[in-house]
């Protein structure tokens, strides 16, 4: 069975490496901020538009900043020009990000029609620019996350992974799907067993890991050194913290009692109100109450109700009373 071992991604090491993934509209700094204190070797942020940190927009500012509790702090970027590329990782660096991480993996067709994202893996020279252009931008480590390849004839991770490791890059994370599979069928964990033979970096391995078993199973098919966790931590912060755990300590960690998990909601309710104001908080919000509350009794209805409402005062209260039965079931 798998076991895992710290790494070093240049001069940092992670003493567990559980990484949560970088998710647009799900990891902002309150749901990273919890994650970390569950239990996570190290966070990523949202994915920054280069060119949007640049101008500093509203959004871009949101994304890059962190709690000092996540520290270090890994700040993704997207984008297809090397220099605006260069200019933003250096902005991140003077802001305090530990770790430069390129966006190479990202499928939705926005970011992909603007040669971002996975789209650079049909590119491998502009691809080799932006790493190159990054990595002499700054003093801090850059990592990169990339999928299979395009398509599934163009499997190119194993040699993207070399060119990267060349450019100077520390550390490659893999989603094992390519770019035209977007989130369907499985990911293929045992193609990165050909990314890490290619290099002497870091690797790691991410996509469908949703438990601990399928984390040993990811480790034990790719050969890799670590995991990323997306949408498995999905309303389960706690989880990345389990397999932490179970891999690094062998011990088995129960999910949080009901009242705890209210807590937690309540808390991450509020910081996400604080960060995008009442309007937007109570709309971004919907989706993390909608995956804490799957698989209680009556949470469809639940959810049905507390989606209309607009009043953060009203949700707050619906949630304490859908909460409250099974909180008491716990206690009892």
């Amino acid at each position: 069975m798998a076991r895992l071992k710290p790494i070093m991604i240049g001069d940092i090491k992670i003493a567990d490496p559980v990484i949560l993934a970088p998710m647009t509209g799900v990891t902002d700094v309150p749901f990273r901020k919890i994650v970390k204190r569950h239990g996570c070797g190290l966070t990523v942020s949202e994915m920054i538009a280069s060119e949007a940190m640049i101008r500093e927009t509203r959004q871009s500012l949101q994304k890059s900043t962190w709690d000092p509790s996540e520290n270090p702090v890994s700040l993704q970027l997207a984008g297809c020009e090397p220099q605006r590329m260069a200019e933003a990782a250096k902005l991140n660096e003077d802001k305090g990000a530990a770790i430069i991480d390129i966006n190479m993996g990202c499928p939705v067709k926005k970011v992909v029609n603007g040669y971002a994202g996975s789209a650079l893996m049909r590119d491998l020279p502009l691809a080799a620019s932006l790493i190159e252009a990054t990595v002499k931008a700054v003093k801090v480590p850059v990592t990169v996350k990339m999928r299979m390849g395009w398509d599934h004839s163009s499997l190119n991770a194993p040699e993207l992974a070399r060119i990267a490791e060349d450019l100077g890059a520390q550390l490659i994370t893999v989603h094992g799907r390519t770019r035209c599979q977007l989130y369907k069928g499985s990911a293929d964990w045992s193609y990165i067993a050909n990314v890490k033979g290619a290099t002497n970096l870091p690797v790691i391995v991410n996509g469908d890991i949703n438990s601990i078993e399928d984390a040993h199973e990811a480790l034990d098919q790719s050969g890799a050194d670590g995991v990323m966790i997306g949408r498995g931590a999905y309303g389960k912060p706690w989880l990345l913290g389990q397999i932490i755990a179970d891999f690094m300590h062998g011990d088995t960690k129960a999910d949080p009692g009901m009242d705890e998990q209210l807590a937690t909601i309540l808390e991450q309710y509020e910081d996400m109100l604080s960060l995008y104001g009442t309007k937007v908080g109570v709309n971004v919000a919907r989706k993390h109450l909608g995956w804490y509350t799957k698989g209680l009794h009556g949470s469809a209805e639940f959810r049905n109700e507390v989606n209309k409402q607009e009043d953060p005062a009203r949700v707050i209260a619906m949630l304490r009373e859908f909460y409250a039965p099974w909180a008491e079931r716990d206690a009892a």
